[in-house]
């Protein structure tokens, strides 16, 4: 599972007539692979509540989300696992099928909120617009394949 996340004074999520937004926090750009299970949600979603990556009274990355009370919009995000090593196009075959992904997207949102986090979504397999107002800016991959899993 991977997530691009990025610290935001604000970011909003449209499409059709469904609107989210949050203020200050993480907008987590969310991508599901073959091969993830809920483990890998329940451990990208406690690693992002506690990232440490807004600043303290000295400026140096000290806080959390949890410590700044911030907000989090999670966008699914298939593209994240997008491989264009070859050629030109593309190749997603990596992504989890629309079928699986969508429950552990689901639970990484459930997980992120259970462990405090004010949690907003886009739609999941939706064409969405994404407005992210960059905090810094701050960009963080994280990936639970990463050394074998452990983030």
């Amino acid at each position: 599972m991977r997530a691009l996340i990025q610290r935001v004074k604000s970011g909003a999520v449209k499409t059709g007539s469904v609107h989210n937004s949050i203020g200050r926090g993480l907008v987590v750009l969310l991508g599901v692979g073959r091969g993830d299970a809920e483990a890998d949600a329940d451990l990208l979603a406690a690693k992002t509540a506690n990232l440490r990556i807004f600043s303290n009274d000295e400026g140096k990355f000290d806080l959390s989300l949890l410590d700044v009370k911030g907000e989090a919009l999670v966008v699914s995000q298939f593209t994240l696992y997008g491989d264009a090593s070859k050629g030109r196009r593309p190749d997603f075959g990596e992504a989890a099928r629309p079928e699986e992904a969508r429950g552990l997207y689901e639970r990484f949102a459930g997980a992120l909120g259970a462990a405090g986090v004010p949690v907003k979504t886009g739609v999941f397999a939706a064409d969405m617009e994404v407005t992210i107002v960059n905090d810094g800016p701050v960009t963080i991959w994280l990936d639970t394949a990463a050394g074998g899993g452990a983030l």
